[in-house]
Formats: structure tokens, sequence, C-alpha cells
């Protein structure tokens, strides 16, 4: 393989194909493949694209949930060309209209039925007619349904279109766009972001070195591949090292731990909430989880309590990480022998080829090749978030005399109590530290004397039922008193997006 081919994501999948060809690639229910078959499908797939007269550079959106279909719809676009553009199953039609427009996509591949959502009816694309009303760009909608949708093509009918299609594919370069994220949106309109093949291959080649994730792993990936996780820590990294993906495609803690059961899982990545799940599902200590060996997971604030218990009750090696979409997701990554508390308290150090600086306000600035290549169609905002090759994260740390990275908070989320500013990470951390509470959410609220001062959100750990005075008293042992909640509200359940990020902006303000 050519250096150029090596640093593209289709020269990832082919050579794993060239070296592990018996090796499973894809688990998904009862479909197995391996990476040979994988290679053919996915050649397959490329040439369908080819046939329809898709090619370098044109946007190809997925709306569907992790899966084989996904997989191949996703590869298939790479190997000719194009540039994909995941879109969040959680979206409504109008949320995803606006970034089919944005993206000026040319295909959508998309799971009608799923959580039984109809996204097509969404769109407003249920007539006998192809296309979507107002996305003029859009040649056809194509479903991954079994059951035919009116105006949409069959995924079985797009592939079989290129069966007969003898032109060459032509094969993407490392510099190449590979992808358009968008952004979660929190505050305002999602920017898409746009990264490349090689920065992608780059990126992920260190998380895997990192991480330790190797071949023979078999790596459950519930982690949504419309997010960073489920798509380049999840399929790009696996093909990276030959590893085999076990589909998930909503998590589900029995179903879960059936998988790591049946599939013999090794590495089980996600945020700080799949693993208190699982360690508070009845009957877990009857599971035969012998063979998880590693988990990813990443947070602002993750107890370390958790990490303890990750460790003690899964026997799971734990690794913290810390990324954002602008980044192609990872920016620092810990590493195996590190420590419970520097795993819990940090997010470790940078990987190579990247650098990191806190500014004078406390900004965590980031630079090297995995900063992305701006902003689609938004040169003022890309302007603004990266100066001088500084990527301008938003967040809040520090760095420790070892470069170990702590994320104290959000430029946003600090508050000021007094004048004194409150980073919601470290009293998040010390709320999580009560035997009672199983997560914490912290936010700034106004008060007429003070400006601000500090409410926090928690949900309790099963069996337990959280005195909020008491909380209150055990925060005020251990923090200065202006950063101690004022007051405490127990919650079924944290909000969150659909890559598992608590979204502070809708938990109840009353």
């Amino acid at each position: 393989m050519g250096t150029d081919e090596a640093l593209t994501i289709p020269g990832a999948l082919a050579r794993a194909r060239r070296d592990h060809p018996s090796t499973e690639a894809v688990v998904d229910g009862h479909t197995r493949l391996t990476y040979a078959d994988l290679g053919a499908a996915v050649d397959r797939a490329a040439r369908a694209f080819r046939s329809h007269g898709v090619g370098r550079g044109d946007p190809v959106a997925i709306w569907a949930p992790n899966g084989l279909p996904w997989i191949l719809a996703a590869l298939g676009a790479l190997s000719a060309g194009a540039v994909l553009v995941p879109l969040n199953t959680r979206y409504k039609g109008e949320e995803a209209h606006w970034i089919l427009a944005r993206s000026r996509a040319r295909f959508l591949f998309v799971e009608n039925a799923f959580l039984g959502q109809d996204y097509l009816g969404m769109l407003g694309a249920r007539g006998t007619e192809p296309g979507v009303p107002g996305l003029p760009d859009l040649r056809s909608v194509v479903t991954f349904d079994a059951a035919p949708v009116p105006g949409a093509l069959p995924w079985t009918g797009f592939l079989a279109s290129g069966d007969h299609d003898p032109r060459p594919v032509p094969a993407p370069g490392p510099d190449d766009l590979s992808d358009v994220l968008f952004t979660s949106g929190t505050t305002g309109r999602p920017k898409g972001v746009m990264c490349t093949h090689a920065q992608n291959v780059r990126t992920f080649d260190a998380w895997c070195e990192r991480t330790g994730l190797e071949h023979g792993d078999r790596y459950l990936v519930i982690n949504p591949f419309f997010h960073c996780f489920g798509y380049k820590a999840g399929i790009v990294a696996c093909l990276l090292r030959g590893a085999t993906m076990v589909l998930q495609p909503v998590f589900r803690a029995e179903e879960t731990l059936h998988l790591v059961e049946a599939e013999r899982i090794t590495v089980l990545p996600g945020p700080p909430t799949i693993y208190t799940t699982l360690l508070d599902t009845p009957g877990l200590a009857e599971r035969d989880v012998s063979t998880l060996r590693l988990a990813v997971t990443g947070a602002a604030s993750v107890p370390v309590r958790l990490v303890e218990r990750v460790r003690t009750e899964l026997g799971m090696h734990v690794v913290t990480a810390y990324g954002l979409t602008e980044s192609c997701g990872t920016v620092t990554v810990c590493s195996l022998g590190d420590g419970d508390t520097t795993v819990a308290t940090t997010s470790g150090r940078p990987i190579e080829g990247v650098d990191v600086r806190i500014s004078d306000a406390g900004e965590v600035l980031v630079r090297g090749h995995n900063v992305m290549r701006g902003y689609l169609g938004e040169e003022a905002a890309t302007a603004e978030t990266v100066v001088d090759g500084w990527l301008h994260t938003g967040d809040l740390g520090r760095l420790d005399g070892n470069g170990y990275l702590t994320i104290t908070g959000r430029l946003k989320e600090m508050f000021t109590v007094g004048g004194f500013n409150v980073y919601p990470a470290e009293v998040e951390q010390v709320l999580t530290r009560h035997p009672d509470v199983s997560e914490a959410a912290v936010v700034g609220v106004p008060d007429p004397r003070m400006g601000e001062v500090g409410r926090a959100y928690v949900t309790a750990r099963p069996g337990t039922d959280p005195d909020r005075d008491a909380l209150v008293a055990h925060c005020r042992e251990r923090l200065a008193n202006f950063k101690v909640p004022r007051e405490v509200v127990v919650l079924d359940a944290l909000p969150r997006n659909a890559a598992g990020k608590v979204r502070k902006v809708d938990l109840p303000t009353g």
C-alpha cells in the first residue's frame, strides 16, 4: 500500500482486508462478515455510488442507527471520493432538513422506521415522486428498510445498480475531505466541521496506540455512528487495527450484557452513564464478563469511585480521553498504566503530533494535524475559532507538570458567585463521591445578592434516597463556601443528547 493510500479510510480497510481476511469485521445480529467479505461488500457499494454519478467531494448523508448498512453506505461513499454527512437519529424533520440543505447533500440514506420514527414523513418526502421539498441538491433517497417506501429507492436496488458498471472507482487522496460532522447545536445552529482522510487516520492511529486497541479485540460499538465516538473511535479505529465491530443500535443494559457474554467482547467504550447503568444492573455478579478488557470514556467529571468500580467489578482497564468534533474527536488520552485517580481526574496527555496549551483566560487551545479544516461555509466563525493555527475549544482546563490535561468546565458553563469563579466539574466531582449519588450536574442560577449561586441536579444510586440537606453539608465539608450548591434537585435521570452528553440547557428550571 502506498503512503497516500495508507492515509485514507478506504486504505485502512484495504490493509485490514489484506492482512486479516478471515477475521470477523462486523457482527450485526445474525449477520457476520469477515474483512474479506466487508471489503467486497464495500467495493459493491462504491460501484453503486459511481453508477449514480457520485464522486469526489459529493456530500452523502446517512440518517440511520448503528448497523451494517450504515457501515457499507459510509465506506462505499468514502471509497468513491464522496464526503460523509452523518445525521443524528434523534433529529426531527426541521433539524435534519437544515443540515441536508446546509451540506447540499446529494444522497440521503435512511432507516425510516427506526424507533417508530417516520423520518421521510418529517421531511415532507412521502409522496410518490422522488426528492424532498426544499432540497434541490438531493438527487435520491435510499432506505435501509425492508418494506418499500414511496418515493425512495430500496437499499438492495441501490446496490444492484452498480453491478454491471465496469468503470473504475477513483480512490480519494489523503487531503480530500472525508466527512462533515455537525456540532450538537447546544448554543445555536449546528456548524459543519470539515475533516480530511489523513486527519482522521493519523488521529485515530494515535488513539489506538494510546488506548491499546489491537487486532483480535472484539469491540461492542454502542456509541452512535453519527458521532465521532461511534464513527471515528469505532469504525475507523477498528479498521486501523483489524478489530471486530459488534453492533448495538440502542443501549439496553440487559442486551449489552448478553452481547458481552455471547460475543466475548473485550472492548466497551462509552460515556460514564453506560458503566454506571451496567454496574447497577441486577444480577451482574452472575454474568460472565470475564472477557472485558478495555473501557474508554470521557467527561469533564468522571467519579474516581466509578473508575474503581469498573476496574474491580468489571475487570477492565479504564482510560479517559478528551476531544471535540473540531479536533477530529480526540486531543488527549490517558494510558493503560495510569492510576485510577489520574484516569478519573484528568483526560490524559496530548496524542502524538498535537500540542495543548492553556490561555491566560484558562481556555484549552489545541494545535496539530487534528485541527479541522474549518466550518462548512462559515469563514468568519472559522477565523474566530482557529487563530494562528490554535483551535480555541471553549473548554476551560489546566495542565499538570507531566502534561496531563484536566477539564474544569466550559467558558459558558462557568458561573461567578460573589466575584469568585465556580467551575461545575469540580463541584460535580465532590457530589458523586457521596454514596447516595450516581451522577451530578451543576449550573449557575440568578441570585439577587450574589449574582449567581450553584444549583445541583443529582440522580440516586439504586436503593438510596438522597437527602438534599445532607448533600449540601457533604459539599460544605469539602469545598469553599462560594462553591457549595445552594440547592439540590433529585431527578430520575439527567437529560442527555444522543451522544450521551448531559444537556444542561434541558435541566428543569422550576
